[in-house]
Parts: structure tokens; C-alpha cells; sequence
């Protein structure tokens, strides 16, 4: 049975292998988890945890559907899950939402390179609100994605980040669930939240 949790899988520092042997490990587990489960590679550990609940279908759809007429020519916006990977920072990530690079991620491989991104949304939940805030808004600025939209369900706000730097992200906005916010290039367009609430 698994844990709704996040569930840490391996040992506490990487394997004698590195990043590309816990690659390997998260394959094996990935592919005997449950459908509604995920496997990602945080902190040099393989971490499951449970995929979004069907409260947060609807959230999705709505900024997808805003986001879309904005997305950069050659890139898709998708919610499919997908393994994304940070070799650099010994992190792999299946974020909730993400617009990336088609000819990029057009590969024979299940680990998809994380400079195909233009933008990740992630969707907090009890179990996965600390690498949300923290972990992945490092990774994803330093690693150079251009936007991180953090949907935290719990706090019901939405914080923008975005001018990624060797630190992380340079600027944030955050607004409560209700408001506008400004998605910025190479979007540079309004989210409206304003049906969020309920």
C-alpha cells in the first residue's frame, strides 16, 4: 500500500551511481505505482507522492485554458504527466502543468530535458506544499525556466515567479485566489483567478 504522504524511497545521500543511477531506480518505481501516484527525484532522494486531487481539475483546466492563446510558437502547454529532468541539481520533476519546447522533448525517453520549459505550474497539496515553495522554486529559477506559477491550494493564493538567476527567481507576485495576475514573457498575458474561490 502507499502512503498518501510523500514517501522518501532510497537511501539518505545518493546512490555510488549519482543522479543517473537514481534515474534509473525512479523508472523501477515509477512503473509499479498505482495509478494516481508519482515519482520524482528531490533533495538526492526518489520521493513519491500522490498526483492532484480532482478539486484542483478545475483550477487547471481554467489557467490552461487561459494560458494557451499565449504559449510561444513552438511550444504545447500540457498537464500529462511527465518526468522532467535537472541533472545539474540531481533533481527529476513532474510538474503539474507545463509548457515546453515540442522539437526538445520530441525524444525517445522518458526523462525529458529541463530547458525544453518556458513555464511549470505546480499545484500544492499537504504532502507536497514544502518542495513546491521551497525546493522547486530554486531549482526551476536556477536551472533558467522563465516562469513558475506556484498554485498553493492550501494558502488559495498564486505567486508568480519569474527573471530566473544562479539563486532562483529575481521577482515574485502574489496575489489571493479572486485576483489578477500578471503572467510575464514570454507569455505576457493576465491570469484571472476569479472563479477560483469556490
Amino acid at each position: 500500500m502507499v502512503e498518501t504522504s510523500p514517501r522518501t524511497i532510497g537511501r539518505t545521500s545518493e546512490p555510488d551511481g549519482g543522479y543517473e543511477e537514481l534515474c534509473h531506480v525512479l523508472e523501477k518505481i515509477d512503473a509499479g505505482l498505482p495509478d494516481g501516484y508519482k515519482a520524482e527525484i528531490i533533495r538526492g532522494r526518489v520521493v513519491v507522492s500522490p498526483w492532484s486531487k480532482g478539486a484542483c481539475l478545475r483550477i487547471m483546466r481554467g489557467f490552461m485554458r487561459q494560458l494557451r492563446p499565449h504559449v510561444p510558437d513552438g511550444h504545447e502547454i500540457d498537464s500529462a504527466p511527465c518526468l522532467f529532468t535537472f541533472p545539474g541539481f540531481g533533481r527529476s520533476f513532474g510538474p503539474d502543468i507545463h509548457v515546453s519546447d515540442e522539437a526538445l522533448t520530441d525524444i525517445d525517453s522518458v526523462h525529458l530535458p529541463g530547458e525544453a520549459l518556458s513555464l511549470v505550474g505546480e499545484f500544492t497539496s499537504r504532502s507536497t506544499a514544502d518542495f513546491d515553495r521551497r525546493d522547486k522554486v530554486e531549482v526551476y529559477g536556477r536551472a533558467g525556466v522563465p516562469v513558475y506559477v506556484l498554485v498553493d491550494m492550501l494558502e488559495t493564493t498564486v505567486t508568480v515567479y519569474s527573471s530566473p538567476s544562479d539563486t532562483g527567481y529575481r521577482t515574485h507576485t502574489q496575489v489571493k485566489f479572486g485576483d489578477k495576475v500578471q503572467i510575464p514573457a514570454p507569455f505576457d498575458c493576465e491570469l484571472d483567478t476569479a472563479d477560483w474561490k469556490g
